[in-house]
């Protein structure tokens, strides 16, 4: 069943009377607290620029079942209380009279939050004034008849808030799910790559390389526009980051006279990012270049392979980000790599243990890909249900 018929059934052939905001609810503004006020806990939470307490308070100056407005930071951004609480300078709540539920003006507002959002001021704090939603036109079913008008309003909050149970509920278990098969995956790399003494040689990673160094950009000033726009794929610390083990993409590229003061690095390098994003690690799909502040290493194809290295490496990656701790901006140096001493087996032990590995990684990346997008499906899905749920019909003319 539609959500209009469904609407029209409860509407039993009722009237809907559209009046803005302003005019059936009284909007309230909260009072700041300064600092000193604000206790760490306390009975009462303080709503302040965003969603999160900023504090607590002793007293509080906005009931339980209220609904509220952010007007500075996040501004735009819409709640429900059903516990009292105090509203803060930057926070707008509304008094409902008795024919207007709280929880069913909160639903409906969420249905409008993309135009209420449209009306922030952008500057250095963004802020929503009254007036951007004060006026925004307002559904009472059944004006004349305040019982059947709140009974109405009751079931489609009930739905409501039954259907946003479900959904919390099952983002809560993908987002679950992708946690435990990281932490699975974490444990079978690090048990695959634990030997007993004998079945490994311990060796620096220069002792396994044909090529093993820091990037190059040598040119000053780095974001000279000369250097730039040809068709040599440069790469940098966030393509490496936000590779998944081949590196496929890239956002920007170097022109001739970028390439003549750089170094071009074979596909199959292995990428180490050593400022900024520590021990993040990707192997080249393409030749390309990039800057010190990533490491190439060329595997010897006699010794190991670089997709081995890589899983080496991300198994020590908490270990040496802790390292490269300390400094304003994290960053760890070429001769913590150069004396790093890591296990190699035999190389046809190596090559099974990263095929192992890259089966693994190819079915974990999925699961952790495709469970965000189910979550995402899942809230549109919502969306979807909500806003016909209170599609009730248009007037001829909007207030």
């Amino acid at each position: 069943m539609s959500g209009m018929n469904f609407l029209e059934r409860l509407l039993d052939g009722g009237a809907v009377e559209w009046k803005p905001l302003g005019e059936v609810a009284k909007i309230q503004r909260g009072r700041r607290l300064v600092k000193s006020e604000l206790e760490e806990v306390g009975k009462y939470a303080v709503f302040q620029n965003c969603m999160t307490p900023l504090g607590y308070y002793h007293e509080s100056n906005a009931k339980s079942d209220t609904t509220f407005i952010i007007s500075a930071g996040a501004a735009g951004e819409i709640g429900y209380s059903d516990v009292d609480f105090w509203a803060a300078d930057d926070v707008y709540y509304f008094l409902t009279p008795e024919n207007l539920k709280s929880k069913f003006l909160y639903y409906f507002l969420l249905t409008q939050q993309t135009k209420i959002l449209g009306q922030v001021r952008r500057a250095s704090v963004p802020r929503l004034s009254k007036t951007a939603f004060e006026k925004i036109p307002l559904p009472i079913p059944c004006p004349d008849n305040p019982d059947r008008s709140l009974a109405i309003q009751a079931e489609i909050v009930r739905i409501l808030d039954t259907f946003t149970a479900l959904t919390a509920e099952l983002t809560a278990e993908l987002t679950a799910e992708i946690s435990d098969r990281k932490k699975q995956y974490n444990y079978y790399r690090d048990r695959l790559l634990t030997f007993e003494k004998g079945e490994a040689e311990w060796k620096t990673l220069g002792e396994v390389a044909l090529d093993f160094g820091r990037g190059k950009s040598k040119h000053r000033p780095r974001n000279d526009p000369k250097l730039y726009g040809g068709n040599t794929p440069f790469i940098q610390t966030g393509d490496i980051r936000n590779a998944s083990h081949i590196i496929e993409t890239y956002s920007q590229t170097y022109s001739e006279i970028g390439l003549k003061q750089s170094k071009l690095w074979s596909k199959g390098t292995l990428c180490i990012t050593i400022a900024a994003n520590i021990a993040e690690t990707s192997i080249l799909g393409f030749d390309a270049c990039f800057p010190d502040s990533v490491i190439g290493f060329v595997a010897n194809p006699e010794k190991t392979t670089s997709g081995y290295v890589e899983y080496l490496l991300s198994s020590l990656k908490t270990k040496l980000e802790e390292m490269g701790q300390g400094s304003a901006q994290s960053n760890i140096n070429m001769g913590t790599f150069e004396n790093l001493r890591l296990p190699f087996p035999p190389l046809a032990e190596q090559v099974r243990i990263a095929s192992l590995l890259d089966k693994f990684d190819t079915l974990t990346h999925s699961i952790s890909e495709g469970l965000p997008r189910e979550i995402a499906l899942r809230q549109k899905q919502y969306e979807y249900y909500r806003d016909l749920l209170l599609s009730f019909p248009p007037p001829l003319t909007l207030p």
